[in-house]
């Protein structure tokens, strides 16, 4: 099945198997001439061509109908001279399944005619009994015809069947890493997110303790002091679980779609309370029922990064506010703070970014930008129906 599956023209070692098949041949024709009764045994010259007809043959692939019309030059004669007509039959036969393993059907049907007429007319010169024999016997060079184009459409088959698995193949690795580059997105989000919200808040308690422990030293307040490193223990003791959290996908215990509870709309209280540690007055108005988790994990993480970037950039003791309201089967999102925002000539980040891809995810939008009576706002829509293109919440984004 290898041989028959395998396409001539690429198949190792042609020229050295089509060699030892022409020895073959040769053999074979040699032992016809001297044992079959056939018309006369072959002269000097009979010898000559009948050995001849076999040589192009290891050639047969790379030239198949050159090689068959060498082997018609020497056969032609051959039969003319009324020697054993048996004998070159299978180096005929072979140079007429090579042209049609090799070549088109149109080919092959012209070839398979001029054989027989070109045959017939040669045995005319011999006998009309050799001639009509011929004719009566053409039948197997139409088989042999037949048998090498039914190969070569086997063949094609077999091809295109390869062809296809090796694109199913392609497309499958394609798959898997257009999966894989989503995977790495989503984990740096999440550790962005997380690490750029808890690096502020652990940034803002420490300098409240170092301005409490600088600003007068005789009269030290112990328990603010007390107070802000608890708050920066609790901030780093809900990092390291939300962290492990994240990172439990890269491990491959249990389920590999296993990543732990989605961050939800019931963490927003954590969040605000996490802001007000951090120096900032946060208003908080939360109107909706129910939200798929995909929806309530981008809207946690919009809300963080936006509380994040008010404790940053804002000022001191900012004003923020936080509404999320249920209309029109969306979630509408709005984080605003009446601070100063971000420093026009600063080095921008990734967190307005997040935002925007946070909120694609799951087929929402997101604007961000300075309020016309001062501070910074964000506001998103996220759908609540299955409409959007993100259906995995975290794993998608």
């Amino acid at each position: 099945m290898a041989v028959i599956n395998r396409d001539p023209l690429t198949a190792p070692h042609a020229v050295r198997n089509d060699a030892l098949l022409a020895v073959v041949a040769a053999l074979l024709a040699v032992a016809l001439a001297l044992f079959v009764d056939d018309g006369r045994r072959p002269d000097e010259l009979g010898w000559a061509l009948l050995l001849a007809c076999h040589v192009p043959l290891a050639w047969r692939r790379r030239r198949p109908l050159l090689v068959l019309l060498v082997i018609v030059a020497c056969v032609a004669p051959y039969h003319a001279l009324d020697n054993t007509h048996t004998a070159p039959t299978p180096a005929t036969y072979i140079a007429l399944y090579t042209v049609a393993v090799t070549g088109r059907p149109l080919r092959t049907v012209l070839v398979g005619v001029g054989v027989i007429t070109l045959s017939t007319s040669v045995m005319l010169t011999v006998s009309m009994h050799e001639a009509l024999r011929v004719l009566q016997i053409s039948g197997w060079v139409v088989a042999v015809l037949f048998c090498g184009a039914d190969v070569r459409f086997y063949r094609q088959y077999v091809a295109s069947i390869v062809e296809r698995a090796e694109r199913a193949e392609r497309t499958r690795e394609e798959e898997a890493r257009r999966r894989v580059a989503e995977e790495r997105l989503r984990i740096a989000r999440d550790l962005h997110d997380l690490l750029a919200h808890t690096i502020t808040l652990i940034g803002v308690q420490t300098s409240v303790a170092a301005h409490v422990l600088s600003a007068d030293p005789e009269r030290l307040d112990r328990e603010t002091v007390a107070k802000a490193l608890d708050d920066i223990a609790e901030t780093c003791r809900s990092a390291r679980g939300e962290l492990r959290t994240t990172l439990e996908v890269l491990r491959e215990h249990g389920s590999p779609d296993a990543r732990g509870p989605l961050p939800g709309l019931d963490g927003l209280t954590d969040l605000a309370e996490a802001a007000r540690l951090a120096g900032a007055r946060v208003e908080q108005t939360v109107r909706i029922r129910q939200a798929p988790p995909a929806v309530g994990a981008a809207a946690y993480r919009i809300v963080q990064e936006a509380l994040t970037n008010a404790v940053r950039h804002a000022g001191p003791e900012p004003a923020v506010r936080v509404d999320l309201v249920e209309r029109e089967g969306a979630l509408h999102l709005s984080v605003s703070d009446d601070g100063t925002g971000p420093a026009p000539a600063g080095t921008p980040g990734f967190g307005l970014v997040g935002m925007r891809e946070r909120a694609r995810s799951v087929g929402g939008t997101l604007d961000a930008g300075p309020r016309a009576d001062g501070g910074f706002e964000v506001t998103a829509v996220l759908p609540l129906t299955k409409t959007g293109t993100g259906t995995t919440g975290e794993g998608t984004g």
